[in-house]
């Protein structure tokens, strides 16, 4: 069942600030929506969101400390050090202490974790293609900036 548009909700009536009309709820449908889509088409390659958002990270800078992975995607270290293992797991990445600051492990991408560069970004461009199917350019760039504005509101 399709939730109706927020136009067709009076607004004096309250109801658009009410599950299923109210903004933050449908944000919420679509995030869990695009979030199932994207599981089902990383599963096959023993990947989850999560695994994706750490390899963008790696892509862009081999080598990064857990810290760093972690500052970047706003993630505690408990969470993203069982990412990391089943990742590692995985053989999509490798732990390396730091050899000047053995504190410090720093993430690096194996073979397998380079390669799935030059196929998963397609997969993300297919699944953005489906999202916004019918939606201007116009219109994505507007709701992309509201949405900033938003977090920022509350952040």
């Amino acid at each position: 069942m399709k939730p109706k548009s927020i136009e067709s909700v009076s607004s004096t009536s309250g109801q658009e600030f009410r599950a299923p009309y109210s903004t933050g709820y449908r944000i919420k449908l679509l995030s869990q929506l695009l979030y199932r889509q994207f599981s089902d088409r990383l599963e096959p390659f023993g990947l989850t969101p999560f695994h994706w958002l750490v390899l963008c990270c790696l892509w862009q800078e081999d080598g990064l400390p857990t810290s760093a992975i972690g500052e970047k995607l706003q993630q505690v270290g408990g969470t993203l050090t069982g990412v990391l293992d089943r990742m590692e797991e995985r053989g999509f990445v490798r732990r390396e202490r730091d050899p000047l600051d053995r504190r410090i492990c720093r993430i690096w991408l194996t073979d397998v974790g380079m390669e799935l560069e030059q196929v998963l970004p397609q997969i993300t461009a297919d699944l953005h293609a489906q999202t916004w199917e019918g939606v201007s350019q116009r219109d994505r760039e507007q709701f992309s900036r509201s949405l900033d504005r938003a977090i920022a509101n509350l952040s």
